[in-house]
This record gives structure tokens, C-alpha cells and sequence, in this order.
């Protein structure tokens, strides 16, 4: 877990206000399956595949895998510069993405993306850290970390979690 205790304050206010918003049927399957923003941050650990939907410049859908790391309660992820969905990113930030373990997790994220680490410009403030932590988790020589791949952090303004049963979702301690 690497959320502070405002950031965890901040993403429960998201989930709550979140599902608020949601449709009445989307709100009768969510209310009594959900998550507090502290047991997501327990189970969202490592990295979690994450389908990744954007647009197109003709404003078609495409979806596509991407490594999501849930770091300070928002969805990070890497990509080529050269792939199709960082020309999308590049002109149209709007993103959503949907991780899921079969029938017992689904988070469902909405909101805009910040590049990282762009080619022409400055990095996040917070991008030395962030790219410290990717090159534990993959290893220091997987490629050139500022020039290969481009790193975005999803800002949220909709999220919302499916988990009827948080106990297959928790590891067993040993005894």
C-alpha cells in the first residue's frame, strides 16, 4: 500500500460520490458489493492488467492490455511511444479502464491522464520515485526508462469497485 491517510480519504470520497452517481441498476448490484478505498489499496498490490480503453480520432472505441499499477490511490500504466493508444492519449486524455478477476473483483475507472514523463518536456514532480519503483517491480535494464516508454497517471472522477466476497480477494495468513 502506498497511499497516505489523505489520499486514502480522498479516493473513498471518489468511490462513494462515485457510486451516488451511478445508475439505479449499476447502484443495485455495487451498494452491498463494494470496497472501502483501505481494502482496495490492500488487494490492488503489484501490478493488475487493466484493459484500457480510448478513442480515435473518429471517435472509435479501442481497448487494449496495459500493466496498471495502483499507486496513491490512481492507475498507473506504461506504453510505447510508437503504440496506437499514445497517439490517442496524445490529443484526446480522456481514458477509462477496467481491471477484473473473474467474478469476484472488477474496478472501473474513468477520468483524464497526465503523461509522466514526456519525450519534450518537463516529468512529473514525482516521476524520479515512480520510475525508482517501476525499475524495482520490472528490473533496471528492461529498456531506456525516459526515452522507450511513455508513463501516464489516471486522474479519476469516476470509480467504482464490484467484490461480493472480499475474503477470496485476501491472501490466508500462515500459520
Amino acid at each position: 500500500m502506498h497511499e497516505t491517510p489523505d489520499e486514502l480519504s480522498e479516493l473513498q470520497a471518489l468511490l462513494e460520490a462515485s457510486l451516488s452517481r451511478a445508475t439505479s441498476h449499476l447502484r443495485s448490484i455495487v451498494s452491498e458489493n463494494t470496497l472501502t478505498a483501505g481494502q482496495l489499496t490492500q488487494i490492488l498490490t503489484g501490478m493488475c492488467t487493466l484493459a484500457l480503453s480510448t478513442v480515435t480520432a473518429k471517435g472509435e472505441p479501442r481497448i487494449s492490455g496495459v500493466d496498471g499499477h495502483f499507486l496513491h490511490g490512481k492507475w498507473h500504466f506504461g506504453t510505447a511511444h510508437s503504440a496506437a493508444k499514445a497517439r490517442h492519449l496524445a490529443v484526446r486524455p480522456a481514458a477509462s479502464v477496467a481491471h477484473m478477476r473473474g467474478e469476484d473483483l472488477g474496478v472501473f475507472t474513468h477520468g483524464t491522464v497526465e503523461i509522466l514523463n514526456p519525450r519534450d518536456g518537463e516529468s512529473a514532480p514525482d516521476w524520479p520515485d515512480l520510475r525508482a519503483y517501476f525499475k524495482e517491480f520490472y528490473g533496471d535494464d528492461l529498456f531506456d526508462w525516459d526515452n522507450d516508454v511513455l508513463y501516464y497517471r489516471l486522474h479519476p472522477h469516476w470509480m467504482t469497485v464490484y467484490a461480493p466476497d472480499i475474503a477470496k480477494l485476501t491472501p490466508v495468513s500462515q500459520s
